[in-house]
């Protein structure tokens, strides 16, 4: 698939297909291609050139629509979180649901360690982890706190706990943290993602 730059669109040789359709098109298949490389090699492993050979492009294509693989990867990649239904957990044991869960998705999903560190150096990818908190983290926090109108402040608060331990754990991977055994991770972290979530207004 070959594609000409004029004026931000895609021209066609024939003067019949109109530019943005076929950038459309294109866009669309660098996407297609780079979920289905990302989940199959993973960040490290795949390739701007094996991402383009998938998508049949050039990979100067895949650079001109995305400018690097940390701008591709949030563009394409979204994430379910999977977070647990907190309706039918005891109340004083959101905290510890809530970081028992995050470890586990942390510990089993080389993706979403990927999506913080690109989230924490591109644009793009810090606007997905938003989108992704906000759509996912911030309905768990409205179940489980007493005034809905603080949800938003109270899931900023435990997103910065466990963005904080995931960056330290498995970004910047402190010997401390990373030595920590996950137990002892819930028994820290639970209690203060707990107060978070429950606690009455300061």
């Amino acid at each position: 698939m070959n594609d000409s730059a004029s004026n931000g669109t895609d021209s066609g040789t024939d003067g019949t297909s109109p530019g943005p359709r076929r950038s459309d098109a294109t866009r669309a298949a660098i996407l297609e291609a780079a979920r289905e490389r990302f989940a199959a090699d993973g960040y490290e492993r795949a390739t701007i050139r094996a991402i383009a050979k998938d998508a049949r492009i050039d990979p100067s294509m895949v650079m001109r629509y995305y400018g690097n693989k940390e701008g591709l990867f949030a563009a394409a990649v979204s994430y379910d979180l999977k977070l647990p239904d907190l309706t039918s957990a005891a109340r004083d044991e959101v905290g510890r649901a809530l970081v028992t869960h995050f470890l586990a998705m942390w510990e089993e999903n080389e993706e979403l360690t990927a999506m913080l560190r690109v989230g924490a150096t591109n644009q793009g990818g810090a606007e997905r982890m938003q989108e992704i908190f906000r759509e996912q983290l911030l309905p768990v926090a409205r179940q489980a706190c007493p005034d809905p109108e603080q949800a938003p402040a109270r899931a900023g608060l435990v997103a910065s706990q466990l963005l904080g331990l995931a960056l330290t754990r498995y970004v910047l991977r402190f010997p401390p943290t990373v030595a920590l055994a996950r137990e002892e991770i819930v028994a820290w972290l639970g209690p203060t993602v707990q107060r978070y979530l429950t606690a009455p207004s300061p």
